[in-house]
């Protein structure tokens, strides 16, 4: 089965269980993708994070509900997931404009989001440079901050400026290993978490390699032996570009899927080429 196909198995789950408790590890199960990708890998290739699809396939379906039954609003607000009639009438007017009981009036204005459906779209035939990794065992040590997954890319360089400022950056290097190792000669941001899609937030490192144990305001990861797919990226920029083509492209196509475990963003010191690096772990298919 191949990865477009699983991702419309994703939506067919969510359609079919629109109205209950939708499991997100099982939507993640579907899907065949961990933990540490599942959330930011639907963000990039619908546009729109998970929870926020339901929730306006959700709203979309109430609407229609309204509009053709008599069913009383807070009936509609319970079967879609609203445990009050002021919570449901918020979401409602966030969405569509209008409280609920104003969709039964004639000439309503309202939105409809009908469900998705992916493909792969055949562009003219851009390059993708990358080389696969085979990597021993090694360990970060890191500050852990939450980001928003939709906001990811214009929260966290200010998370690495914030750092740069008050002296943790500074902190982070004294701490890094001097000697050789797989993530040594660089300073490493590693996107974990997420509760398979359902948070909208993750968890970011800030981190280097470190076998010591961490101080007390920082947190120590283990990495097991992987396999990696490394992409080079010149600027931040193109750390942004390489996210986006490898779930929308290099995955669908390689013939790999994520291992489970973090992604890792590799920062060099300057003068260094490339200057950055995008570091995925991956297992053949």
């Amino acid at each position: 089965m191949d990865w477009i196909e699983r991702m419309n198995l994703v939506i067919n789950y969510i359609e079919d269980n629109i109205t209950c408790d939708i499991d997100y590890r099982e939507i993640a199960r579907i899907a065949c993708c961990p933990n540490y990708h599942f959330q930011r890998m639907f963000a990039f290739m619908a546009d729109i994070s998970l929870s926020e699809y339901i929730r306006r396939r959700r709203l979309t379906l109430a609407a229609f509900e309204l509009q053709q039954s008599d069913t009383s609003v807070i009936e509609i607000a319970h079967k879609y997931g609203y445990e009050s009639h002021s919570s449901f009438t918020r979401a409602f007017r966030e969405l569509h404009g209008i409280a609920p009981i104003e969709a039964r009036k004639t000439g309503a204005k309202l939105k409809a989001y009908p469900p998705m459906s992916f493909h792969i779209l055949v562009k003219g035939g851009t390059e993708m440079n990358y080389r696969i990794e085979e990597i021993t065992e090694f360990s970060v040590v890191g500050i852990k901050q939450q980001v928003s997954t939709e906001k990811a890319f214009s929260l966290i360089p200010s998370l690495w400026e914030n750092i740069r400022e008050n002296g943790m950056a500074e902190r982070l290097l004294d701490l890094a290993d001097e000697k050789t190792g797989p993530m040594s000669n660089s300073v490493l941001g590693i996107c974990t978490d997420g509760n398979w899609g359902e948070n909208e937030k993750f968890n970011y490192y800030m981190a280097v390699s470190c076998e010591k144990e961490p101080p007390e305001d920082m947190e120590k990861l283990e990495f097991s032996q992987s396999q990696w797919v490394v992409f080079e990226a010149h600027t931040l920029s193109d750390i942004i570009k390489a996210w986006k083509r490898l779930y929308t492209e290099w995955i669908p196509t390689s013939g790999y899927n994520f291992a489970n475990l973090p992604a890792i963003e590799r920062y060099y010191p300057p003068g260094h080429n490339p200057q950055n690096e995008l570091w995925i772990p991956i297992v053949k298919r």
